[in-house]
């Protein structure tokens, strides 16, 4: 058997994030065999050195640190894992490209448009490898959605509609700040479910749809003010807690999509529908294995929407994995994210999403708060999306 090379991996992060890719390093070899190269779980970062020793041991890393300044420098580290709150993301990545560490960031890129371009000018600078972590395209249905569209088998697409809906922070009780709920926090995050929960939607319909060009858009934070953990003041709340925008897209289509922490009685209902000349498409997170399907073509007495179980081995990913019929989970994309960016350094090929391809989706993030904030359409500066052709496959 050939030795296969060690990329050696330091995480810094322990919270949600890291555990999924602490899962996703963990696992890849096992699966994807034929990968010439490993993850190792060198160094694990975090400040609480108790907590990220207790981390360390349940994940198997080497070593710990409590400065991420001290990771980025050690000479055994060649991929930096950014599992932090969005403020951070701009510092480190800078600082890892700056010491020619290969970089893998959780989304959004930044909390702006001006902090994640200079993330992507120095990851040009400095030609390391990259990739940011939007990993709802790796769930194999919606691998198969893309391909699905790009054979043109939906003909002109008309309508692509997505929503994220969830209702964790309805009561006022809900603090903002602090490690559990730094995303209610304007600062570290940025911006509420437009960076959170619609910047996925939004990379999953540019990569299947092409780009979007303008946008007009209406947010709402329906509890103004919040107690702040880290200094126990009532503090007024600055993210959005609900956004709408419609759209159109670079092929003529038109979107809307929708995202809020208010919807009472979901937790993750993310979903999405393509609408074409010739067929629909439809996903929802809550039946991931699943990919509903609609073809005009059909005959009138058959024809309906149909169910396409995504688990044979001639779909995405699925011949990783078990026998047809038996399903895969959320932290499966993980997985996938992990082998396809190992894959990439073999090939040297980009890993889409790569900083470029996470700038594009963070300049409609931006769009559509200008466009909330001034009640104005607003463009969106994208002009092309990688990985996207308006010509079938």
């Amino acid at each position: 058997m050939a030795t296969k090379k060690e990329i050696r991996i330091g995480l810094i992060g322990t919270g949600f994030m890291g555990r999924t890719h602490s899962n996703g390093y963990s696992q890849v070899s096992h699966f994807f065999p034929e990968l010439e190269y490993k993850p190792v779980l060198k160094a694990v970062c975090s400040r609480n050195a108790q907590k990220v020793q207790a981390f360390a041991d349940q994940w198997g890393y080497e070593s710990i640190e409590t400065d991420w300044r001290a990771l980025i420098a050690r000479d055994d580290i060649d991929a930096v894992d950014i599992c932090t709150p969005n403020d951070t993301h701009a510092e480190i990545a800078i600082a890892a490209a700056e010491a020619g560490k290969m970089i893998l960031c959780e989304k959004p890129l930044a909390r702006t448009l001006a902090e994640a371009q200079q993330m992507v000018d120095a990851i040009d600078k400095a030609g390391v490898a990259n990739t940011v972590w939007y990993n709802y395209r790796r769930i194999p249905a919606v691998t198969l959605a893309k391909q699905i569209v790009a054979s043109g088998k939906l003909g002109r697409i008309f309508h692509y509609r997505a929503n994220f809906l969830q209702d964790w922070t309805i009561s006022a009780d809900v603090p903002q700040g602090g490690a559990g709920t730094w995303r209610m926090d304007v600062e570290a995050a940025g911006s509420g479910v437009t960076g959170d929960l619609l910047a996925h939607c939004i990379d999953t319909a540019m990569w299947i749809n092409g780009a979007i060009t303008d946008v007009s858009a209406v947010t709402e934070t329906f509890v103004k003010e919040r107690m702040h953990q880290l200094t126990g003041q009532v503090q007024p709340v600055g993210i959005d807690d609900a956004c709408i925008f419609h759209c159109h897209f670079d092929n003529g289509s038109l979107g809307l999509f929708e995202s809020t922490r208010y919807a009472r009685g979901h937790k993750a209902l993310y979903t999405f529908e393509i609408n074409g000349e010739n067929a629909s498409i439809r996903w929802d997170l809550h039946d991931l294995n699943r990919l509903e399907y609609f073809d005009h073509a059909d005959e009138g007495i058959v024809r309906g929407w149909r169910s396409i179980h995504v688990t044979d081995g001639d779909q995405p990913y699925m011949d990783k994995w078990w026998v047809p019929g038996l399903g895969i989970g959320y932290e499966h994309s993980f997985i996938h994210q992990v082998a396809d960016f190992l894959k990439s350094l073999e090939t040297g090929e980009p890993c889409s999403p790569n900083f470029q391809d996470a700038l594009e989706t963070q300049k409609v993030c931006e769009a559509v708060l200008e466009s909330a904030a001034s009640r104005s359409w607003k463009e969106t500066g994208v002009e092309e999306f990688a990985g996207y052709s308006k010509e079938p496959a």
